[in-house]
């Protein structure tokens, strides 16, 4: 298990965006193929073979955000799912941020 998915969200009311040099840390402890966009965001896309199995992988997303309090943008389309993080009250990217990504990569199993 990454060490990032080990851990718990914290409520992100207050939530403090992590400095320059803490994104690249925690991006390199989630790994995965997450990308940092515009400097402001997690990224990553998934491929599926049809619109069912995009689907059905957007859900257990959904489900793993629910359980935890912590909620993505998710950009769905035919095969495809596109996954961006951050956390909205900071409009900045947290530890719950990757906390996030690294829960998703754990319940998906990478897909």
């Amino acid at each position: 298990m990454n060490e990032l998915a080990a851990k718990k969200c914290e409520p992100c009311d207050n939530g403090k965006a992590l400095a320059p040099d803490r994104v690249t840390e925690f991006q390199k402890k989630l790994g995965q193929g997450w990308q940092i966009a515009e400097d402001h965001h997690l990224e990553k896309s998934f491929k599926f073979k049809d619109f069912q199995e995009a689907l059905d992988f957007t859900n257990e997303i959904g489900e793993i955000a629910e359980e935890i309090g912590h909620h993505p943008d998710i950009y769905l389309t035919w095969g495809k799912v596109r996954v961006n993080i951050f956390t909205h009250s900071a409009n900045a990217l947290t530890e719950n941020d990757f906390i996030l990504a690294a829960k998703i990569e754990e319940g998906t199993k990478g897909r």
